[in-house]
């Protein structure tokens, strides 16, 4: 079926329109239409193919919120009209240990929303486009009462901080987390290198605390307070500094993927039972947990809504850290503008 959207054609990064194709909805399969993508900023390391597994053209955009306008003959949980998003992954070998335990996102053959080969053997298509379609076990439903927009950053930043703080332990009560980059949830203490970010982290995210990584002071007296550690920064940066504010036996969970690989002190590890450990995204039946949760407790991601156009400009932003906190394209409103008359 016949696709429209936004691709990179080079290591260059710029985005510009595609036309494309999309496979028929099969017996399992829901298609929508795309309302709504957040941008994530793993889709800059992808488009510039700085992880070195780029595949031109690419539609990146695995934050998805739409609205169905087909279902297959065997789809169960889904009608059309139904909310619905998808987000990192729409495929997995649905018979291994990891999908048992509904933990899609760690099967060995996991096929992620854009830029990877499909069972078919055509490359993924993200939701930089008009139109989706995806195996039923690969879609949430999304409740009424959330805005549509706010959504759409949930399926990846959402999903991905949630599974840890879940897995690791965190939610305990009176357990002390530090979350590098701007975010919080549970006792909180927001690490930043730019102190200017303080009073937005205390007053309007809600952190416990606030503490200026490259102050050597806060740093030293912070020293061996925390339980554990959510790391959500993709760019270099040292870790032997956070390491020293976990408590014994804490743990660093890294989320962002850096572009190079970091160095990792092992002494200051051994004198405490510390843990580095990684997480990424989440399974199908947690993502839909986290959707109930965040509508149960109205949160909801700040966000700023764009045009489909603007996206190059975006990218640039991002790449800047120029962004609070997530850009959401406005795909529904804004795609078929960007359409040239000979499409």
């Amino acid at each position: 079926m016949k696709a429209f959207g936004w691709a990179a054609r080079d290591h260059s990064g710029h985005l510009s329109p595609f036309n494309f194709s999309r496979r028929a909805t099969g017996e399992e399969d829901v298609r929508f239409k795309v309302l709504y993508c957040g941008t994530c900023h793993s889709y800059l390391h992808s488009i510039k193919n700085e992880w070195g597994n780029a595949a031109y053209h690419m539609v990146p955009g695995h934050e998805i919120v739409g609205v169905v306008t087909e279902v297959g003959s065997k789809v169960e949980k889904f009608r059309v009209g139904d909310k619905v998003g998808v987000g990192c992954l729409v495929g997995a070998c649905n018979s291994c240990e990891s999908c048992s335990d509904n933990l899609e996102n760690y099967c060995s053959k996991l096929i992620l929303t854009y830029n990877m080969p499909n069972h078919d053997g055509t490359r993924t298509y993200g939701s930089y486009s008009d139109t989706m379609v995806a195996p039923e076990r690969y879609v949430v439903r999304i409740p009424d009462n959330l805005p549509l927009a706010a959504v759409a950053p949930l399926l990846c930043a959402g999903i991905t901080v949630y599974s840890p703080l879940k897995y690791f332990g965190f939610t305990k009560p009176g357990t002390h987390i530090g979350i590098v980059g701007q975010g919080g949830l549970v006792k909180v203490t927001l690490i930043s290198n730019s102190p200017s970010k303080k009073k937005e982290a205390i007053e309007h995210l809600g952190a416990d605390s606030f503490l200026v990584s490259r102050d050597p002071e806060q740093m030293q007296a912070a020293m061996g307070t925390m339980d554990g550690i959510i790391d959500t920064v993709s760019a270099i940066h040292p870790l032997l500094p956070l390491i020293n504010l976990l408590k014994s036996h804490g743990k660093l969970v890294m989320l962002g993927i850096p572009d190079q690989p970091p160095e990792l002190p092992i002494f200051p590890l051994l004198m405490g039972r510390k843990t580095v450990a990684g997480s990424a995204a989440g399974g199908l039946k947690e993502t839909q947990e986290m959707i109930h949760f965040a509508a149960k407790h109205n949160i909801r991601p700040e966000i700023e809504v764009i045009s489909m156009n603007y996206v190059n400009t975006a990218m640039e932003r991002l790449a800047k850290g120029d962004v609070k906190y997530r850009f959401v394209i406005d795909i529904g409103n804004t795609l078929a503008t960007t359409k040239p008359k000979d499409y």
